[in-house]
């Protein structure tokens, strides 16, 4: 599963864009993708330790793992899993680490370093690998011993990572080398670097595995992949700013968040068309949709609210008010409950999604300005 966050230069540029020229190289953790449809990630669980040293308890609050992150990596048979306990993967940019935290106690273990400047990372379907964009490289993480092995070199720019159903590939977007470099999980060995369109920063991969879909941010369009054959196909025009994606869990519209325009262009995956975009307010950022997928929930940034759009009809409903710079959108299993993680407030609010209300936000006491994303393991 792809996952890119903020807390890295994408979003400082992005920010300062706020201020005056929009610019759009600051990437989304997709996706965060929920495990049935493929780019989700989560930050729910990021509120459960701060700083390298300081305590896995955050301020006194608790996040519930199971209620406050859904999985962020795609779905495999349980045959593949491990047995391992559930584990939260937390990329530490500033201390170029990764923190993993047992979900169970909500108890940080030991950093795993890294160096470099870690951003997006994903998790195996049978959640023994995680794989971390670290500089120009890709850094697999055992995670039966939290021990990190031999990089991977990939293209310039790593900025995103997804990986298939099966398992058996990671795909790496290089928004410096404007390609996506597979690699192969039984070898970690980097394959031929795909081309795409300029500036790519996001990437999803339909539940089939079949084909994966690249946000060319640079050139206003999405690249499709055939994964079977790692060929680009056509490119499908969108508006100026394709940044985040998200596809939905029966593999039938992909929804593309476009940050200049303010809106979502949905793409019939049958046919690659982009149909009619849905406005949903100023800053769109990520994307995430219900398990059942009845409705998806973009975050605008720097306006403080959520806009859950109804897929059947692809209407934005009533924006729902949460912190200042929401960046993160993490759904439950059940798709009860959608957490929102602030970036500048460091807080987490939930939001019922039968009634699309935001309730009491989790305050932790300080800002995470440097955990820029999470994934976790099945």
């Amino acid at each position: 599963m792809a996952s890119a966050y903020p807390g890295t230069p994408q979003k400082r540029s992005r920010e300062n864009g706020k201020a005056n020229v929009m610019t759009h190289t600051r990437l989304t953790r997709a996706l965060r993708a929920a495990a049935a449809a493929a780019v989700t990630t989560s930050l729910a669980l990021a509120a459960a330790i701060g700083p390298a040293g300081a305590s896995p308890q955050a301020m006194g609050a608790t996040v519930g793992p199971r209620d406050a992150v859904s999985v962020a990596a795609q779905a495999g048979s349980s045959s593949q899993r491990t047995t391992l306990p559930v584990t939260a993967y937390v990329l530490d940019d500033t201390y170029s680490q990764v923190i993993p935290i047992q979900a169970a106690t909500n108890t940080a273990l030991s950093p795993i370093p890294l160096g470099g400047s870690p951003i997006a990372i994903a998790i195996t379907p049978n959640g023994k690998t995680a794989y971390v964009t670290n500089g120009d490289s890709v850094t697999p993480i055992q995670t039966a011993t939290n021990t990190a092995l031999s990089s991977t070199p990939v293209g310039n720019g790593p900025v995103a990572i997804a990986i298939t159903p099966n398992g058996k590939t990671a795909y790496v977007v290089n928004q410096g080398s404007d390609t996506i470099t597979p690699i192969q999980t039984a070898t970690n060995t980097a394959l031929s670097p795909i081309p795409v369109g300029n500036g790519p920063v996001a990437i999803a991969i339909t539940p089939n595995g079949k084909t994966a879909y690249v946000t060319n941010n640079g050139s206003g369009s999405v690249t499709p992949i055939r994964t079977a054959t790692n060929t680009a196909l056509t490119q499908i025009p969108v508006l100026p700013g394709p940044f985040a994606i998200a596809i939905t869990p029966n593999g039938n519209t992909a929804y593309v968040v476009d940050d200049g325009s303010g809106t979502v262009t949905p793409i019939r995956t049958a046919t690659n068309t982009a149909v009619s975009p849905i406005p949903v307010g100023p800053f769109p950022g990520v994307i995430a949709i219900t398990p059942n997928g009845k409705t998806a929930y973009v975050a605008n940034d720097f306006a403080g609210t959520i806009a859950p759009i109804r897929t059947a009809t692809n209407t934005a409903l009533t924006q729902i008010p949460v912190g200042p710079d929401p960046d993160a959108i993490a759904i439950t299993p059940n798709g009860n409950t959608a957490y929102v993680a602030d970036y500048d407030v460091g807080s987490v609010t939930p939001i019922r999604t039968a009634t699309n209300t935001a309730l009491t936000a989790i305050s932790f006491g300080y800002p995470f300005h440097s955990l820029v994303a999470i994934a976790i393991t099945p």
